[in-house]
């Protein structure tokens, strides 16, 4: 791979991962939530899911889902459930020690949820099926040509989570008071249900 190419790749990388959607809304939740420091288990969970996607779709089984609408619908809507449970989840805090008590929420369960929320977005598959193919020169070897664009993909997502989940955490100090704490779940439940809406919209 090219240099030109390789920048072309990260520039697309980046702006894949600033577009709004369920990862930008689950990393901002984190970072209001739980702060920057412990947003990083978010971040990582996110991550790991979105490796999972260039996983598969090297795999070749994105195919598959291109080819089942079936299949692609019942990933999409076990995602769109999920996304509005945990929304509405966080709406349902209504005390300011409830609220408290999420910010110590164990690491493995704010990692796994945040993997879910990457995993069950078949949009994801479809796009990176139609992206990772324009990157790639046929004429040489596959193998190493998908290791630069996943680790490429991969570190533009740690980055620009990392970048969302540490500027919600800044305005997480503006909700010192119970109430404000209040409206901060809010915020992040109302968030993750937009984002759950978006999902459901996806049409192959």
């Amino acid at each position: 791979m090219t240099t030109e190419i390789w920048i072309a790749l990260l520039g697309t990388a980046l702006l894949i991962s600033l577009s709004p959607g369920a990862s930008a809304a689950t990393s901002m939740g984190a970072g209001l939530t739980y702060g920057a420091r412990g947003a990083c288990w978010s971040t990582l969970g996110l991550v790991s899911g979105y490796g999972i996607q260039i996983l598969v779709v090297a795999l070749g089984l994105s195919s598959l889902i291109t080819s089942s609408p079936e299949l692609f619908a019942i990933i999409k809507w076990i995602g769109v459930v999920y996304l509005v449970w945990l929304g509405l989840r966080f709406w349902r805090q209504r005390a300011s020690g409830e609220v408290e008590s999420l910010a110590f929420a164990p690491r493995h369960t704010r990692f796994l949820q945040a993997l879910l929320v990457n995993i069950t977005n078949p949009k994801g598959l479809v796009f990176l099926l139609a992206l990772i193919p324009q990157f790639m020169d046929p004429s040489k070897p596959q193998l190493p040509q998908l290791v630069v664009i996943g680790a490429t993909l991969l570190a533009a997502e740690a980055f620009v989570m990392t970048g969302y989940s540490g500027l919600a955490a800044t305005l997480r100090h503006r909700f010192a008071d119970p109430v404000a704490m209040l409206w901060q779940q809010r915020l992040a439940g109302t968030a993750l249900i937009a984002a759950a809406m978006v999902l459901s919209a996806a049409t192959l």
